[in-house]
Order: structure tokens, then sequence, then C-alpha cells
């Protein structure tokens, strides 16, 4: 199975209609937490190393789920 010392940070993710809310803890310990609107989500995982997303379970999630891990990143 995974082993968490393959991921640079950990994400938690709420999504929602217009603004997302992501907890970030990086494998140093830095913590973000932040607001971002929809259109930007993507834009905040894009420049990052392999990270472990957990995510809500709703109607968009898959959906997300997909886009994030063809961007290398392992949602759960």
């Amino acid at each position: 199975m995974d082993n968490h010392t393959q991921y640079s940070g950990f994400a938690g993710v709420d999504l929602a209609k217009k603004v997302m809310q992501i907890h970030f803890v990086t494998g140093d310990g830095e913590i973000t937490d932040k607001q971002v609107k929809r259109a930007e989500f993507l834009d905040f995982f894009r420049n990052r190393t392999k990270c472990l997303i957990g995510m809500e379970a709703c109607g968009t999630s898959q959906d997300w789920a997909r886009k994030l891990e063809a961007m290398g990143m392992k949602c759960i």
C-alpha cells in the first residue's frame, strides 16, 4: 500500500460551488489554510509535487479527483 513518506504534503479539501477551502500541510510541517475560487483550484496544486489529498464525498468529488490524479496527486 501507499507509504506517507512518498508524498511532499497532505491536503484536506472542502469542495463548494464558488470557493474551495484547502488545509495543506507540507512534509516539513508548514501549515496553509487557503480559500481559492473554483477556477483557481487546480492551479493551487499544479506547481506542487506529489501530495495526498482527502476530500469530501459529493457530486463533483470524483471529477476533481480524476483531474488531480492526472497531475500526479493521490486522492482518497
